[in-house]
């Protein structure tokens, strides 16, 4: 099994975390893609464009762009919330991403390199006001656009918002990013987590363009993906710090004159990540309960199953009442968790659940793996004894994406096949060789149909976004290559290791019992574009929004920074 070593800037990290002072760094594997020409082509539509000037980590910022000091700076990184309505692309931004931690993880000394800087508290907006954590010093307010899918006209509805009034403008100044997106009867809707608190929500009407308002709902503290089912449009969300400590799948219950109404119709215990429908059920991914800095990190904190990322079941959407209903809110049923797959008691902790789809009667999902988060947790679980332990665990605990398939979920006839995966993980036993503890190679209990994870690549850490279109299941990653190699490739592959690709991918599954066919593995050409985050369907065309967190590649003569938002079409 091949796995990903924490090369370049990864290193760095961990320098900077106190866990290592060196490491070897084997490259990444690349999948054959059968050197077949793919029977899609993609066409980039509209890309971020740079906003602001920057001179140095705590300097404040000249005036511009154009910038007669310093250099462009692009912070809008990702397209995050994408929502079709009508002949009309609705979509909201991230910015800075990659620089915004958590509540709960300190931000550490700022970073600055060619492709991008995270400031923190050295940020012109961190020094001037004094209440904004270093931790998300690079926050900038989100943006609002449209794309006319008929003149092919991308324009910024910001403004819509800003100036409505003083309160809606303050709303969307304090939204860390407008991270999910919805279009049903007549509403489009934009929302994500508040860096004050809550989720904050946009609404459009979805015929007349005009904006409609905004709220915060205090109870929720993040909100990644709408769904419809049988008519009724639903959210998962999640729940305290970082919204970490449970979830609720939510009902909406308004219209165009009352947008922001909704009914709990899940009660979980981890928070929503992605949702989907699925013979007549809602199936929902999870993230795992809150894995942050001060949080219980014992041996005895790995055993209760419901805390880890988890795929959870509703009851049917035909009983009773059409739709869920309150009254179904205790009727979810956990199905799967990575207790079924990863050996390591701890490193599944860190395990979430990404993108999930209905596919040729099957459920289809991926795991996400935040880079160094399972080497950092089982660092405090089982502290190192030794420089050669603690290699070991860096070694150890990278993990590459999963992706499964499951039907007939609680029935005589339940089925959950790993399609890929690895058939052996390593596993730590903190009691062997006298209580100094030691990894050993044991099995996942498993057989991959198709192939490694990450479709064979270790760097590629999330399945990201799935999307049915035209008979076709498509999975978008997050490919860490570029990031982890910090942007070189290395003269030669180390010694049983392809060599790296840059940029995320995409795959296609084109029938039920195939395996995945690569689309992309190239970032679209551009390889600073890691991943892709999200993704609507035409029929069988895609729109994919991508996410680029490189805010200072802004020379127009080379690979750019920022969002792009790209449509895919058959041949």
């Amino acid at each position: 099994m091949r796995r990903l070593q924490p090369p370049g800037r990864l290193l760095t990290v961990l320098v900077a975390l106190g866990l290592v002072t060196t490491s070897a760094v084997p490259a990444a594997a690349e999948v054959d893609a059968g050197g077949t020409r793919p029977p899609e082509s993609v066409r980039l539509l509209a890309k971020a464009t740079a906003d602001e000037c920057f001179a140095g980590i705590g300097v404040d910022y000249p005036a511009g762009p154009p910038c007669a000091v310093g250099q462009e700076k692009v912070n809008q990184s990702y397209v995050w919330g994408l929502a079709k309505a009508g002949r009309k692309l609705w979509f909201g931004t991230g910015a800075n991403v990659l620089c915004l931690k958590p509540e709960g993880y300190q931000a550490g000394d700022p970073v600055l390199n060619d492709d991008f800087t995270c400031e923190y508290a050295s940020s012109q907006p961190a020094r001037q006001n004094p209440d904004l954590p270093p931790n998300i010093g690079d926050h900038r307010p989100p943006e609002v656009y449209t794309y006319d899918l008929a003149n092919e006209r991308l324009s910024e509805r910001t403004a819509d918002i800003t100036g409505a009034s003083a309160a809606d403008a303050a709303l969307l100044r304090s939204t860390a990013g407008l991270r999910s997106g919805a279009a049903h009867q007549g509403v489009v809707m934009l929302g994500g987590p508040s860096i004050v608190g809550g989720i904050n929500l946009f609404a459009f009407d979805a015929l007349t363009g005009h904006y409609l308002g905004s709220t915060n709902l205090s109870d929720y503290e993040n909100i990644r993906h709408f769904t419809v089912a049988d008519g009724a449009l639903y959210a998962g969300v999640g729940m305290g710090t970082n919204g970490g400590d449970a979830g609720r799948v939510l009902r909406w219950t308004g219209d165009r004159t009352d947008p922001f109404a909704f009914a709990v119709v899940g009660d979980l215990p981890t928070q929503a990540a992605d949702i989907a429908a699925h013979k007549g059920r809602l199936y929902v991914s999870t993230w795992p309960k809150a894995v942050v800095e001060g949080s219980a990190t014992g041996p005895e904190a790995t055993n209760n199953t419901a805390d880890l990322a988890s795929i959870w079941m509703s009851p049917p959407l035909a009983d009773g009442e059409p739709g869920l209903t309150p009254a179904d809110a205790a009727g979810w049923t956990q199905v799967w968790s990575p207790a079924e797959y990863e050996p390591d008691p701890v490193v599944r902790r860190a395990y979430a659940l990404g993108g999930l789809a209905s596919y040729g009667g099957y459920l289809y999902w991926g795991s996400m793996h935040v880079p160094l988060q399972a080497t950092t947790l089982h660092i405090k679980v089982y502290p190192p004894k030794s420089q050669e332990q603690l290699q070991a665990t860096i070694k150890n605990t990278q993990r590459a994406f999963v992706v499964l398939r499951g039907k007939d979920f609680g029935g005589a006839d339940e089925k959950v096949e790993t399609l890929y995966g690895e058939s052996e993980l390593p596993k730590f036993d903190p009691k062997a060789n006298n209580g100094v503890g030691a990894w050993s190679t044991v099995p996942t209990g498993v057989t991959p149909v198709h192939g490694a994870s990450g479709f064979g690549d270790p760097y590629n850490l999330y399945a990201w976004k799935m999307m049915v279109a035209g008979g076709r299941l498509y999975i978008g990653t997050m490919d860490f290559a570029y990031i982890a190699l910090e942007g070189e490739m290395p003269a030669e592959p180390e010694p049983g290791y392809d060599a790296p690709t840059f940029g995320s991918d995409l795959w296609s599954f084109d029938a039920p019992g195939r395996p995945a066919r690569a689309v992309d593995k190239t970032g679209f050409g551009n390889p600073l574009n890691q991943g892709v985050r999200t993704m609507v369907a035409d029929g069988s065309t895609l729109y994919i929004g991508m996410a680029n967190p490189m805010n200072l590649r802004t020379d127009p003569s080379t690979h750019l920074g920022g969002w792009e938002l790209h449509k895919l079409t058959r041949r």
